[in-house]
């Protein structure tokens, strides 16, 4: 018998992503980990440890801001979304109510958002953070935001996925450092 496991062949990535997100979500033993949960291109989890207080805060924060200066859309916290990578938690996002119809409707996101938001955590590493930009915008993602442990905004645009903007195109408005 082989040691190897015998990983699934897949032949629809986002199906597979939404059908095994709503395996897990329905999953009483997965929804009682102290954590926050991923999963891998696989299906297999990822676990991640909880965030200190600012790293909370700084969601709210965010959050906040978007609902106020973008009230047509949904703002959103630990965000689902299905990606090449399996299904990744944005910290924060928005959606606008035309793009959630499109790719709403099961447990996670069938694409990812106009704005998805990565909050910094000490456990983060700067690999982890890039891997998840590139995910994003590959999923659909116009935008991705990252916020440092100091609260600094730092935007980046599908235009220049690499390159940090000076500010937001679809929030021009939000602040450059949030408590």
């Amino acid at each position: 018998m082989s040691a190897l496991l015998n990983l699934p062949t897949i032949k629809d990535q986002t199906a597979f992503n939404l059908d095994r997100w709503d395996q897990l979500a329905r999953d009483e033993e997965v929804r009682k980990l102290p954590g926050r949960v991923e999963t891998d291109r696989f299906g297999r989890t990822i676990m991640y440890n909880y965030a200190e207080y600012s790293h909370g805060s700084r969601q709210g924060d965010v959050w906040g801001h978007l609902r106020h200066l973008l009230p047509d859309g949904h703002p959103s916290v630990e965000c689902p979304i299905s990606t090449t990578d399996g299904i990744k938690v944005a910290d924060v996002a928005w959606v606008s109510k035309k793009r959630l119809l499109k790719i709403g409707g099961r447990t996670a996101l069938s694409g990812a958002p106009e704005i998805c938001v990565e909050v910094i955590s000490p456990g983060n590493t700067r690999g982890e953070i890039e891997e998840k930009r590139r995910l994003y915008f590959e999923a659909g993602a116009k935008e991705v935001w990252i916020c440092d442990k100091r609260g600094k905004m730092i935007f980046f645009l599908k235009e220049a996925p690499a390159v940090a903007a000076k500010t937001s195109k679809l929030c021009p408005e939000m602040p450059k450092t949030v408590a």
